[in-house]
Protein backbone atom coordinates (compact mmCIF):
# COMPACT_ATOMS: atom_id res chain seq x y z
CA UNK A 1 0.00 0.00 0.00
CA UNK A 2 1.56 3.23 -0.77
CA UNK A 3 1.72 6.11 1.90
CA UNK A 4 1.14 9.09 -0.32
CA UNK A 5 -1.82 10.98 -0.09
CA UNK A 6 -4.54 9.32 -2.52
CA UNK A 7 -6.30 12.03 -4.82
CA UNK A 8 -9.98 12.82 -4.09
CA UNK A 9 -13.68 12.61 -6.37
CA UNK A 10 -13.36 16.03 -7.28
CA UNK A 11 -9.40 16.19 -7.73
CA UNK A 12 -10.05 13.20 -9.99
CA UNK A 13 -12.94 14.69 -11.67
CA UNK A 14 -10.95 17.71 -12.38
CA UNK A 15 -8.25 15.71 -14.22
CA UNK A 16 -10.88 14.21 -16.14
CA UNK A 17 -12.18 17.55 -17.01
CA UNK A 18 -8.67 19.02 -18.20
CA UNK A 19 -7.73 15.78 -20.05
CA UNK A 20 -11.54 16.05 -22.07
CA UNK A 21 -12.23 12.56 -20.68
CA UNK A 22 -15.46 11.64 -19.64
CA UNK A 23 -16.47 9.20 -16.70
CA UNK A 24 -18.38 7.05 -19.50
CA UNK A 25 -15.57 6.64 -21.73
CA UNK A 26 -13.38 5.23 -18.76
CA UNK A 27 -12.98 2.90 -15.75
CA UNK A 28 -12.65 5.41 -13.05
CA UNK A 29 -11.55 2.73 -10.73
CA UNK A 30 -8.45 1.87 -12.79
CA UNK A 31 -7.97 5.58 -13.60
CA UNK A 32 -7.90 6.69 -9.54
CA UNK A 33 -5.26 3.70 -9.26
CA UNK A 34 -2.98 4.56 -12.35
CA UNK A 35 -2.94 8.53 -11.00
CA UNK A 36 -2.05 7.43 -7.66
CA UNK A 37 0.35 5.60 -9.23
CA UNK A 38 1.48 8.60 -10.75
CA UNK A 39 1.42 11.09 -7.66
CA UNK A 40 3.33 8.01 -5.90
CA UNK A 41 6.26 8.69 -8.41
CA UNK A 42 6.75 12.22 -7.27
CA UNK A 43 6.67 11.34 -3.91
CA UNK A 44 9.63 9.01 -4.81
CA UNK A 45 11.00 11.96 -7.05
CA UNK A 46 10.76 14.55 -4.55
CA UNK A 47 13.40 12.72 -2.45
CA UNK A 48 16.12 13.13 -4.54
CA UNK A 49 18.42 16.02 -3.40
CA UNK A 50 17.58 18.59 -6.33
CA UNK A 51 20.04 21.54 -4.95
CA UNK A 52 22.62 21.30 -7.80
CA UNK A 53 21.75 23.81 -10.60
CA UNK A 54 21.08 22.01 -13.74
CA UNK A 55 22.51 24.69 -15.10
CA UNK A 56 25.85 23.69 -14.12
CA UNK A 57 26.09 20.72 -16.77
CA UNK A 58 26.22 23.43 -19.68
CA UNK A 59 29.19 25.09 -20.84
CA UNK A 60 29.10 29.09 -19.80
CA UNK A 61 29.70 31.70 -21.93
CA UNK A 62 31.30 34.69 -20.42
CA UNK A 63 30.50 38.18 -21.90
CA UNK A 64 34.11 39.29 -21.24
CA UNK A 65 35.01 36.44 -24.11
CA UNK A 66 32.77 37.49 -26.59
CA UNK A 67 34.08 39.17 -29.87
CA UNK A 68 33.92 43.56 -29.71
CA UNK A 69 30.88 44.31 -31.64
CA UNK A 70 32.43 46.21 -34.74
CA UNK A 71 30.77 46.91 -38.24
CA UNK A 72 32.94 45.31 -40.87
CA UNK A 73 32.47 45.91 -44.60
CA UNK A 74 31.03 43.28 -46.57
CA UNK A 75 31.65 41.95 -49.92
CA UNK A 76 31.84 44.43 -53.18
CA UNK A 77 29.15 44.29 -55.84
CA UNK A 78 32.13 42.65 -58.25
CA UNK A 79 33.22 40.50 -55.65
CA UNK A 80 30.12 39.34 -55.23
CA UNK A 81 29.68 38.38 -59.00
CA UNK A 82 32.93 36.55 -59.33
CA UNK A 83 30.59 34.03 -56.73
CA UNK A 84 27.79 32.42 -59.09
CA UNK A 85 27.16 33.30 -62.53
CA UNK A 86 23.98 33.19 -61.29
CA UNK A 87 23.91 36.77 -60.54
CA UNK A 88 22.01 39.39 -62.26
CA UNK A 89 20.83 43.24 -61.17
CA UNK A 90 21.70 42.61 -57.85
CA UNK A 91 19.65 39.32 -57.21
CA UNK A 92 21.07 35.87 -56.94
CA UNK A 93 18.73 33.68 -59.45
CA UNK A 94 17.88 30.71 -57.42
CA UNK A 95 15.64 27.80 -58.65
CA UNK A 96 11.74 27.91 -57.73
CA UNK A 97 10.53 26.80 -54.36
CA UNK A 98 6.86 26.81 -54.44
CA UNK A 99 5.08 24.67 -56.53
CA UNK A 100 1.76 25.22 -58.88
CA UNK A 101 -0.93 27.39 -57.99
CA UNK A 102 1.38 29.23 -55.17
Amino acid sequence: MSTHKQIDEETLNNLLYLSRLSPESTDIATLKKQVDEIVGYFDILSKYDDSENPYDAYPSTEAEKLREDEVVFGLEIPDVKNVSENFMDGYFQVPKVLGEGA
